[in-house]
């Protein structure tokens, strides 16, 4: 095992579930963990100091966003990402992989790297194993996450194994680059395969050669859909180590959240639950509301009445409308809150009956309201 500040200590289980602690330099969360997605360095709608206060302790940042703008050595000299984000908990950086093949319509591959476009101006960039860990520790991340290649569901069975064969490899380079960099700081692994378990367990069964301090499953929710995702982390989850923390990207859904932590998952991260709220689109223990509709115009009440955050407390589901159709910044921003809100109560109630087999946690709402 590395010498790197890292703990993951599992304090409780239920079958396939369990709650643990997770300490990158000094920094703790307890799992399993969502991770609010700040991409270009905020999340958007709300402070970092705001979700450290409602009780989030870990977070996410976008290499790919963070090196286009406004670049990494300027994010440095501002004092790092947690200055920038003003957020004290763990922060995870993405290497940037995923958002190179979704976001640049031209991109070339090859065994060094990925030569690409930016979204941003047309400039040709050029990503490496080597450069996505220079960027991540100039970014002074507490988790950097290796460069992969994230190909669609529909990519043909050639096209997975190249990505699977490009990816173990990157994986090692990074390991070793970000070795020599320094020794303070986590990096996760990311396996990759599509729908195929043995391209899967291949590329997990090399990748657990090396010391990583964590594992990632990529390269799911690309397109498939919500059975096909379901099968996945159940067939996937339980071929990843038992003894470090297990990172479920990109998915963060009610319903996927809550069957993945059963299998044993320990970390997320989706843009979903703020991009929902932005679109006006609320969870609640009833179902999501779309509070854009005619029938909230007038509606006196909160949007959950036992919710604790600021929307909920102080303003109705009559003036949210009105703040969202009159384009108020206070609209969204309110929303987001909720949503936050809202998925930090589940996971605090999914930790609850890991810990305590607590039988008045229900759950039955999710079957009813998410299915």
């Amino acid at each position: 095992m590395s010498a790197t500040p890292v703990s993951f200590c599992i304090e409780a289980r239920r079958g396939n579930a369990r709650s643990a602690s997770l300490t990158v330099r000094g920094r703790t969360t307890k799992t399993p963990a969502f991770m609010p997605v700040g991409t270009q360095g905020t999340v958007k709608g709300i402070p970092g100091h705001q979700l450290h206060e409602m009780g989030y302790r870990a977070a996410l940042a976008n290499t790919y966003h963070l090196h286009l703008r406004p670049g990494e050595e300027t994010v440095a000299r501002l004092g790092g990402v947690h200055r920038m984000m003003d957020f004290p908990g763990i922060i995870l950086t993405d290497s940037g992989g995923f958002q190179v093949f979704s976001l640049s319509e031209r991109n070339v591959v090859d065994d060094e790297g990925i030569t690409f476009q930016s979204h941003l101006d047309g400039n040709r960039i050029r990503l490496t194993p080597h450069r996505a860990m220079e960027i991540q520790h100039a970014l002074d991340s507490d988790i950097a996450m290796v460069l992969d290649e994230c190909p669609p569901a529909d990519a043909s069975a050639k096209v997975l194994e190249e990505a699977v064969r490009r990816s173990i490899d990157w994986a090692g380079r990074c390991w070793e680059h970000h070795r020599s960099l320094s020794h303070d700081r986590a990096v996760f692994a990311i396996s990759q395969g599509g729908k195929d378990p043995v391209l899967r367990r291949q590329m997990i069964d090399e990748l657990t050669t090396v010391s990583f301090d964590g594992f990632a499953l990529g390269g799911i929710s690309v397109g498939e859909d919500r059975q096909v995702i379901r099968d996945e982390i159940l067939a996937f989850t339980q071929w990843l180590p038992e003894d470090r923390p297990r990172y479920l990207m990109g998915v963060g859904s009610p319903r996927e959240l809550f069957l993945a932590v059963r299998q044993g998952v320990d970390l997320f991260d989706c843009v979903m639950p703020t991009r929902n709220a932005r679109n006006g689109h609320l969870y609640t223990r009833e179902g999501i509301l779309k509070m854009r509709n005619a029938i909230h115009a007038e509606d006196p009440r909160p949007v959950e009445a036992d919710c604790p955050c600021t929307l909920c407390v102080r303003y109705s589901r009559g003036t949210l409308r009105h703040l969202l159709h009159a384009r108020e910044m206070l609209g969204p921003m309110l929303a987001t809150e909720h949503n936050l809100t809202f998925l930090l109560r589940l996971i605090q109630d999914l930790r609850r009956w890991v810990e305590r087999g607590d039988a008045a946690v229900d759950f039955d709402w999710l079957d009813r309201h998410y299915p």
